[in-house]
């Protein structure tokens, strides 16, 4: 398992890497920050209550690397690494999530890991933004018949301005049987609307504000979360 993950990060970094001769000059961007959100929610499902969701990146000519992370106050975090490319509105990466209770080993890479590594393709079109990722090592779910589903989920999210706020709604699906997201074929999985406001704590600081609402319904359960990035 674990030489099959680092062949197929080799694979992705040669794939995703552009020739670093021909821009040798740009600057190295970075970032950090973090989010406190009142609910963890993700692709239609509650994976956690309050949490504390940091992240750092560092991005280069489009190429870039970044770590995000999930505290909350049970038993259980996560890290997240990802290594992307994105060129006009494409973007191609992978990710390598990672989620355990306290005191698991992060460098398990047995047939028992913790470690789901996912691509993704994306294009944003600007008013319509379409991404597919699939889950290629780890768990990648099962059929029925007990075979590897390489569970997938695409989703078209489109951004907007309502009322001095700004809005994003997003619909996603999970294409085919798979017991990872818990469909027993094509299922609509996720349905979502968050708005997101600077809120002024002063002449010179504000921060964002955001709440999100979010439906699942295959499960027909209705999740709404709030927070605030620094």
């Amino acid at each position: 398992m674990k030489k099959r993950m680092v062949i197929f990060a080799a694979i992705a970094a040669a794939t995703v890497f552009p020739p670093i001769s021909a821009h040798a000059g740009e600057p190295i961007k970075a970032e950090i920050g973090t989010d406190i959100v009142s609910s963890y929610l993700w692709r239609g499902s509650r994976l956690d209550g309050p949490a504390f969701q940091p992240t750092v990146g560092l991005e280069w000519n489009g190429l870039s690397l970044s770590a995000w992370g999930s505290t909350g106050f049970s038993d259980a975090c996560e890290v997240d690494l990802t290594l992307a490319y994105s060129i006009g509105g494409f973007t191609v990466g992978i990710t390598d999530y990672w989620a355990a209770s306290t005191g698991a080993k992060f460098f398990n890479f047995s047939a028992e890991t913790l470690h789901v590594a996912e691509v993704n393709l994306g294009y944003d079109f600007g008013p319509v933004a379409l991404n597919w990722y699939t889950n290629c090592l780890g768990a990648v779910g099962c059929t029925p018949e007990g075979a590897k589903a390489y569970a997938s989920y695409f989703e078209v999210s489109a951004p907007f301005s309502l009322g001095g706020v700004d809005w994003s709604a997003a619909v996603g699906a999970t294409p085919w049987a798979n017991d990872y997201y818990g469909a027993e074929g094509f299922a609509v999985i996720c349905a979502s609307l968050t708005a997101t406001k600077e809120i002024a704590l002063g002449s010179d600081f504000s921060i964002p504000v955001f709440a999100s609402l979010m439906a699942n319904p295959r499960s027909e359960q209705l999740f709404f979360s709030v927070g605030v990035s620094f």
